[in-house]
């Protein structure tokens, strides 16, 4: 075979260019070894290769023939078959490849499903549009030092069963997850994953959220209304914004969802891979959901997804003695208490207990905390009073019918007087007249 008729690479024209100067005696094998980078030994093998084979000794042996190791097509059939199954639909390559190796033995790298996928058209390659560059922020230095947290609304289920929400509460440091399913993106939800948070890992230094109304009153203002000439107004907390004061938690509003991309991108990533995988494993329930999640999902990220913070210190802090996790995470409104020690709440009135009224409470505020285990507790500064629920007053009941009894008959409406039936204004005398 002729120069012309090898399908050679660049790099190996050069090195048969340099092998044929030697053999025609016009640099010396220390030459061409110097310039190929080989040594003196491998120049001897080539020319001994060039004389035997000719142009082609330049080229690889295997070239053209079917690699050693390459992957059976009975087992390609087999993996491209099990990726047809409904199941895996809308699987791409990396985590066809995890799920083959895991629930079917099929070892193979990603590269090689992604080419049995293309060739039975099971997944198209995608060109990566261009996006929005927006400016790239350091990750913190420290675990605990800044929480993202946030909700994303999804068909998790895949219409097997009931409507779930997932709030993900992910470290800035470390990408370390924490998230739950829920039934509501509610207060009482949103308190009772902080609570989790706050028992396993400690109190953080703050935590980065939307502007959403659980974590911010929003200034109420007509549509017609300018905003430019009117000052601010101070709203009052939230319920989660209160209860985060409490405990020492700082909250940052993020002013885009790019702002806080990590837990963002966190989201991108489970509604592909944790919709799947409970595909897969059959999850119908919010119940079997979250086992799912806890028992796999975050045991992979957690392997696969986390890094280790540039400081090792932890700024995660312990409770306090002074800190109540029953008591800041609650609704907790202010009731002013009556002159006979009572007050309202919830439609009820309550009464204070003689042996926890103290001077000073008769018209002052108390703080009616409504727990998440459903009870409630008063406390009056920082001490806690008792008290109980005021029976409600009966009501009289109707009198019942007595047939004996003189029944007073209903006067009937007196008959309409027609006085001026036949008075005539136009033919009547003048005033004047009438008074002469």
């Amino acid at each position: 075979m002729q120069e012309g008729q090898l399908l050679m690479t660049q790099a190996e024209r050069d090195r048969l260019v340099t092998l044929k100067k030697v053999s025609k005696h016009l640099i010396t094998q220390d030459t061409a070894a110097e310039e190929l980078g080989l040594s003196t030994r491998q120049v001897r093998r080539l020319l001994a290769k060039l004389a035997e084979r000719g142009d082609k000794a330049v080229a690889h042996a295997l070239r053209g023939k079917p690699s050693n190791r390459k992957i059976a097509e009975k087992i390609e059939r087999q993996a491209v078959k099990i990726l047809s199954l409904p199941v895996y639909e809308g699987f791409g390559p990396t985590l066809a490849a995890e799920y083959l190796n895991r629930k079917h033995g099929i070892e193979a790298s990603k590269e090689t499903v992604r080419q049995w996928m293309m060739r039975s058209q099971l997944w198209r390659g995608k060109k990566e549009k261009v996006r929005q560059v927006h400016l790239w922020r350091p990750r913190r230095s420290r675990c605990g030092e800044l929480i993202q947290w946030d909700t994303s609304e999804h068909d998790w289920l895949e219409g097997r069963g009931e409507k779930l929400y997932l709030i993900a509460m992910i470290d800035d440091a470390t990408s370390r997850l924490f998230a739950r399913f829920v039934r509501h993106d509610s207060t009482e939800e949103n308190m009772r994953l902080l609570w989790s948070y706050v028992e396993k890992f400690g109190r953080p230094l703050g935590f980065y959220t939307d502007k959403a109304s659980l974590f911010r009153n929003n200034d109420k203002r007509r549509r017609d209304e300018p905003g430019v000439d009117k000052d601010p107004v101070e709203m009052p907390p939230t319920q989660i914004g209160r209860a985060l004061a409490e405990l020492g938690i700082a909250w940052i509003a993020a002013h885009s969802p790019q702002a806080k991309g990590r837990v963002e991108r966190n989201f991108a990533t489970a509604q592909d891979r944790l919709v799947k995988g409970m595909r897969v494993a059959g999850v119908k329930t919010i119940e079997a959901a979250n086992r799912y999640l806890a028992e796999d999902y975050l045991v992979w990220w957690q392997r696969e997804l986390t890094v280790e913070p540039a400081s090792a210190d932890d700024a995660h802090r312990p409770l306090e003695k002074s800190h109540s996790l029953a008591a800041s995470l609650s609704h907790v409104e202010m009731r002013q208490v009556r002159n006979d020690y009572t007050f309202r709440w919830a439609g009820s009135l309550y009464q204070i207990e003689r042996g926890s009224v103290v001077t000073g409470m008769r018209g002052a505020a108390v703080r009616v905390e409504q727990r998440l285990d459903g009870s409630m507790a008063v406390r009056y500064g920082e001490r806690y009073l008792k008290t109980e629920l005021c029976p409600a007053p009966a009501r009289t009941a109707a009198a019942a019918k007595d047939p004996a009894r003189r029944r007073i008959p209903v006067s009937k409406p007196r008959p309409k007087s027609n006085w001026n039936r036949n008075f005539d204004l136009q033919k009547a005398p003048k005033i004047w007249q009438a008074i002469g």
